[in-house]
């Protein structure tokens, strides 16, 4: 019995050293040489303050800046409350495609972008402009999604719109590895480069 003990000891603390120290400090090290940007959270920095991340989407809610998907994270004290891109808290909504809410609130959010952006009542909508991902945060939207809302940006920031939409497509990024997914923009980029005066 004695001897299973020590066994069972010494095989925890070499399991704890292996795994849960070495291990992570091998992966730490490799992944900060290899992958810096990733490895730290993709900040984006504005006159040395971090602004935001490429990897987690912000709520924009001002007309003159593009907006992201919907998103379904709740607040971490209180689900029953709101928190978009709480990235504390990655979460969908879960709601099958026949469930009442979520038709009502696509309907709704159909709704508003045909208005806002002047389109006629049967045109058609990006699913990513009215769907939430998975994550809850996705910071980006597709080429579509961009595009459509060039009106309402270009209006509200009184630019010409030809110019706000050369905008979307220089940062329209490709398939990963040339295959995978589909071309997206990155919204936090894009809005910070309006605010940088590239589109005029």
């Amino acid at each position: 019995m004695k001897r299973d003990l020590i066994s069972s000891a010494i095989g925890i603390v070499v399991l704890t050293l292996l795994c849960g120290i070495l291990y992570p400090l091998v992966v730490t090290g490799v992944s900060q040489v290899a992958f810096p940007g990733n490895a730290n959270g993709q900040k984006v920095y504005v006159d040395g303050k971090v602004v935001g991340s490429k990897l987690i989407g912000q709520n924009f809610t001002d007309p003159k800046y593009f907006f992201g998907r919907p998103s379904a994270t709740a607040n971490i004290s209180d689900a029953t409350k709101s928190d978009p891109y709480n990235a504390q808290n990655s979460a969908g909504s879960n709601l099958a495609p026949s469930n009442k809410a979520l038709i009502d609130r696509v309907s709704k959010a159909i709704a508003q972008i045909r208005k806002e952006n002047n389109l006629p009542a049967n045109s058609l909508v990006p699913v990513d402009l009215v769907t939430t991902d998975f994550s809850g945060f996705d910071p980006d939207i597709t080429e579509a999604g961009a595009l459509i809302q060039v009106t309402h940006v270009a209006t509200a920031r009184n630019l010409d719109p030809a110019k706000v939409r050369a905008l979307v497509e220089k940062y329209v990024q490709g398939r990963s590895l040339g295959v995978f997914g589909e071309p997206y923009v990155n919204v936090l980029a894009l809005n910070m480069a309006l605010d940088d005066g590239e589109a005029g």
